[in-house]
């Protein structure tokens, strides 16, 4: 029979097998999280100015049009900066 820091048993032999399961723990968190495709947030107002391009290159709007409507996305966005 062992004793003391010889075995792996009793509470530093738990507290090993412990810190052991934690580490497998964050190492496949930590590939999981590599493997998986990043996915960044879009900004605000982005949404809005893709939903115009897109009306402007199926032509629902002519480009005077485009236009005034972008300039008017971009000063709110802007706008929500400062």
């Amino acid at each position: 029979m062992t004793h003391g820091w010889m075995g792996m048993g009793g509470f530093f032999g738990a507290l090993v097998w412990l810190l052991l399961l934690a580490l497998v723990v964050v190492a496949a968190v930590a590939l999981v999280r590599a493997l998986l495709p990043r996915t960044t947030p879009r900004p605000n107002g982005d949404g809005a100015l893709e939903a115009l391009r897109t009306r402007f290159a199926r032509g629902e709007i002519d480009e005077a049009e485009y236009g005034r409507r972008r300039a008017t996305l971009e000063n709110q966005d802007q706008g929500a900066r400062s």
